[in-house]
């Protein structure tokens, strides 16, 4: 099963890359959703949230950690630890049912260490002024919220730079859809060809 680790900064269009390959047939992990999923169902984990910041309110909590890189970084000492146990497990659940290929999608990917899990590591990037509209679309931010959400994150260049494959998010649909299935296709055919080249089993 190939491994295709997706990362790129906000409003870059990660969430349209994705599914891309899932309509080419990829299985996909989004890591917000996981961690969502047990900020709101594993109870240890609210507890501890709430514990934290005196709320498990989803825009509060943003709010506050994305206001105070201390917050945030004790918001993902509670949640990270988690998702990447649920996250192994799923993978090994989709490699046991015979997956060809999955794609991890998460904003912080590099920085975990569930990018040594990845195959291959996708950046997707855009300019900035399409991000800040798309956020405006997508989320309702205001212009100055948007580009300081943005101003938060590590500079592009940072994640192009560890990129095997780099996925223009600015690009009209159809040429980033383009993209996407070229570098699908790669992945693919370097796998089928590295089992067509790999020696015969040993005769008895």
């Amino acid at each position: 099963m190939k491994v295709i680790g997706l990362t790129g900064n906000l409003g870059c269009g990660k969430s349209t890359v994705a599914r891309m390959l899932r309509d080419l047939g990829a299985a996909e992990i989004d890591l917000d959703a996981v961690a969502r999923q047990i900020r709101n169902n594993d109870a240890e984990a609210r507890a501890e949230v709430e514990r934290r910041f005196g709320t498990i309110d989803a825009r509060e909590l943003a709010r506050v950690v994305f206001a105070d890189p201390a917050a945030l970084a004790d918001l993902e000492a509670i949640l990270h630890p988690r998702v990447r146990n649920e996250v192994r497990a799923r993978l090994a659940e989709l490699e046991e049912g015979g997956v060809a290929a999955v794609v991890v999608e998460g904003i912080k990917l590099l920085e975990s260490p569930l990018h040594d899990r990845c195959d291959t590591t996708w950046v997707v990037r855009c300019n900035e002024a399409d991000a800040v509209k798309r956020l405006a679309a997508s989320r309702g931010m205001r212009e100055a919220d948007a580009r300081a959400r943005l101003a938060n994150q590590s500079p592009q260049e940072e994640k192009v730079a560890q990129a095997d494959e780099v996925i223009d998010g600015s690009a009209p649909l159809d040429e980033t859809r383009a993209q996407v299935a070229a570098a699908f296709a790669r992945l693919m055919s370097w796998d089928r060809a590295a089992e067509q080249e790999a020696p015969p089993d040993p005769v008895d």
